[in-house]
């Protein structure tokens, strides 16, 4: 039996739960973004939009909710600033030191590149604002908010498995669990979004092509993470393994892709239909991991 079975869980509700998923709504949302901008072409672009309007309300929520699920919540920015000194203050060796500055840089750029969509879009006053969009500032900008909001989007997975507690312990494979599923529901959420703000239908395809495969991927490692976990697996044989299957595999995986093989089954409700879903999957596969380790 693994000794994280003895340990007293952190009692971790609803307010982290909220925090993983927009954390990776967050960090998945501008890395589709980015990846649009560096490599799409000028089609593309309002769909990179979307992903920095998407990015960067996400990662305010997210941060919100951390800052409400602390002890102290007024003292949040102790994490950053010695009280004393008022210098920075960053431990390497500490994930959650580690974990917030990595919020708060991406925060950073994701306000950046918020404020450059913004410009890039028409609206009235807005126009110099462009400048966050475009050129070496702007690439550098992308590249940089890339990178933070790859790390944002699996270190809510890592946060986990450096706490002493069963499943989030013992196995190495969280991290890329919560990984794939950010950037899953991260395109997921843009589909959805895109259809209603006019994305043109192109941008929408090749992201259904790449979620299609990414549900592929997070079935594939999700498998991986439950034969990793040995022994330590039983703890799903309750009403949360049944959740799981039912909740994660069934409706956030296997249906979407489904409606995706067999469009004709919804008709035109087929895309919304299965972007809302993989949504739903991929929360439930937060309310699992956490709530099933507190309660074991």
């Amino acid at each position: 039996m693994s000794d994280a079975f003895f340990t007293a869980p952190p009692h971790w509700r609803w307010l982290v739960i909220l925090y993983f998923f927009f954390g990776g709504l967050a960090g998945g949302s501008y890395v589709i973004a980015a990846m649009v901008d560096l490599f799409g072409d000028e089609l593309d672009r309002p769909l990179a939009r979307l992903g920095y309007y998407v990015a960067f309300p996400s990662i305010l929520v997210g941060g919100a909710l951390l800052i409400v699920d602390l002890t102290r919540p007024d003292r949040f920015w102790h994490m950053l600033v010695m009280s004393q000194r008022g210098w920075p203050i960053f431990k390497y060796w500490s994930p959650m030191s580690v974990g917030s500055w990595g919020v708060a840089l991406f925060g950073a750029f994701a306000f950046l590149s918020f404020v450059g969509a913004l410009g890039e879009s028409d609206r009235p006053g807005l126009a110099p604002l462009v400048v966050l969009r475009r050129g070496v500032l702007g690439e550098v900008i992308t590249v940089l908010g890339g990178l933070f909001g790859f790390f944002l989007a699996g270190y809510t997975g890592v946060l986990l498995a450096v706490t002493n507690r069963p499943i989030w312990s013992d196995t190495p494979l969280l991290g890329l669990l919560f990984l794939v599923s950010a950037a899953s529901i991260s395109a997921a959420a843009l589909i959805l979004l895109g259809l209603r703000r006019g994305i043109p239908a192109y941008s929408l395809s090749w992201l259904e092509r790449i979620d299609g495969w990414l549900m592929l991927l997070e079935l594939l490692v999700l498998i991986a993470f439950v034969v990793s976990l040995g022994p330590v697996a039983r703890v799903w044989l309750d009403a949360w393994g049944a959740l799981l299957v039912v909740g994660v595999v069934f409706v956030g995986i296997l249906l979407p892709l489904a409606l995706r093989w067999r469009p004709w089954l919804p008709g035109r409700l087929t895309a919304p239909t299965a972007a809302l879903l993989v949504l739903v999957g991929g929360f439930i596969l937060r309310v699992v991991i956490v709530l099933s380790s507190e309660s074991a």
